[in-house]
Formats: structure tokens, sequence, C-alpha cells
């Protein structure tokens, strides 16, 4: 039952994911483009920093900085009287009213709170790779459009949200659409992060014997595995339709290639 709850798990984290990521994303390349300088750089350097950085490291790192940093919050509110230092070497050490969460808590709070670390750390890296596609797209929309919504008397909040905004998307679903796919890849990185998804329950399941368990059968792990390969190849093509679909949808008007055809074909 784990096994098929797993499942669960994975689309859960993608149905998640996918639109924090995509606020992350737009947050980050509206400040990338803003003209006050401390804004444009704090979203470029989010975008450089996170994109240059390997996923299974920022996975590995940020989870434990995070997770360390609610603690000491904690300690520091629930244990001001607290004499002994929290670093001991490579030991974190805080007050067990400040655990995070605490240990007597129930096993479901555990789950959700190791879910959730999963679902900030995967938004803020892929909102970084959304963010350079979302600053692309951007800059991608004909700036004589701008202009010409200028002429007409919109100020630059009408001419971002009604001109810009809405025709970007055509010029940023490619890139979303491989970020998507990517994401989809990325998620048996959940082990990483505590939650255990539907490849360690394949890898556990699998095999003769767990350190707990004697199975009645031999290594059925490829069994598993061709599961998981079939569950996800069909899961990508599904994408692939959905994003065709998507991408004709909004190219109808559009000045761009997709757009012509469009209009060669009516």
């Amino acid at each position: 039952m784990l096994f098929y709850q797993s499942f669960l798990t994975v689309l859960l984290l993608l149905a998640i994911t996918a639109p924090v990521s995509l606020a992350f994303g737009f947050g980050g390349a509206v400040a990338s483009r803003s003209h006050f300088l401390p804004l444009a750089w704090f979203g470029k350097l989010y975008t450089s920093i996170v994109r240059g950085v390997p996923d299974i490291v920022f996975f590995l790192f940020f989870v434990i900085a995070l997770d360390q940093g609610i603690e000491w919050v904690r300690h520091q509110a629930l244990c001001p009287d607290w004499t002994e230092p929290i670093r001991q070497g490579s030991d974190f050490l805080v007050c067990p009213q400040a655990k995070a969460p605490l240990s007597t808590a129930p096993q479901w709070i555990h789950e959700v709170y190791n879910f959730s670390l999963a679902v900030f750390t995967f938004a803020i890296v892929f909102g970084a790779f959304a963010a350079n596609v979302l600053y692309g797209a951007m800059n991608a929309v004909p700036h004589a459009q701008l202009e010409t919504a200028h002429a007409y008397g919109m100020n630059n909040r009408q001419t971002f949200w009604r001109i810009l905004v809405p025709q970007m998307w055509v010029y940023a679903l490619p890139g979303l659409g491989n970020l998507w796919m990517i994401l989809i890849k990325a998620t048996p990185l959940l082990f990483l992060l505590g939650v255990r998804d539907i490849v360690y329950w394949a890898r556990e399941l699998g095999g003769s014997k767990t350190p707990v368990y004697d199975y009645p059968h031999g290594d059925w792990r490829i069994y598993y595995f061709l599961f998981l390969l079939v569950f996800y190849l069909a899961f990508t093509r599904v994408s692939e339709i959905f994003i065709e679909r998507m991408t004709r949808k909004l190219s109808h008007g559009q000045a761009t290639a997709g757009g012509e055809a469009l209009r060669r074909e009516a």
C-alpha cells in the first residue's frame, strides 16, 4: 500500500511544485527586469547561483541548512536560558522543545514536514530555471507592441499586465515544457529529502529481502523498475500532448512561426 501511495506522493509533489516554481520564476524574472538596481541584482543573483549549483548538491546542502535554520530560530525563542553551545563540532544540538518537528509528534507530522521541505527546495531550484526562461520570453515580445501600448496612453503597469504578460507565454512555453519534463525526472531525488518515493519502494519491494522482511520471491527489481519506466514514459507522453495543444492554443494570432502556420492552415 505504501508503494501505491508513493505514486500519489509524486503526483502531489508535481501538482504543488509546478505552480510554486512558476511563481518563484515569475518573481525572479520581474526582479531581473526591474529598474531598481538592488532588486535587479537580487533577481540575477538568485537565478545565477541556483542554476550554477548541481541539483543534488543543492538538495543535500539547502535542506540541512533550512532545517537547522528553523530549529535555531525556535531555539532562540523557546530556550533563552540554554547555556550550552549549539555547534559542537559536527553536531547541531538544540533544546528538545526546538526540534522541528518534535520527537513526540505523530509520524504523519514528520512526513508532512519532510514533504514541505521537499516542495520548497524543488520550487527554489526549478524557480531559478523558470525565471531565466520567463526573462527571455519577456524580452522576446516585440518592443514595438510595447511602444504602441504607450502611444495609446497605457502606463507601465498596464502595458506589463495587458500586453507583455499575455504574449510572453507563447515564447516561454517550450522552455517551461522542458522544465516540466526535467521536474518529472527529478522526483526520485525525493529520497534524499527524507520522502520515500516510488523508486525507493520499487527497490525495497523488488529485492529478495529488506532489513525488516524476507520476501518469498527472488530479485524482482527489474520488473518493478520496468513498471516505473512505463509509468514515466506514459506520463511524459501525456505531458507532451498537453504542451503541444497549449502551444497551439497560445499561438493563435501571434506573430510567430506557429501563429503563421495556423493562419496558413486556416
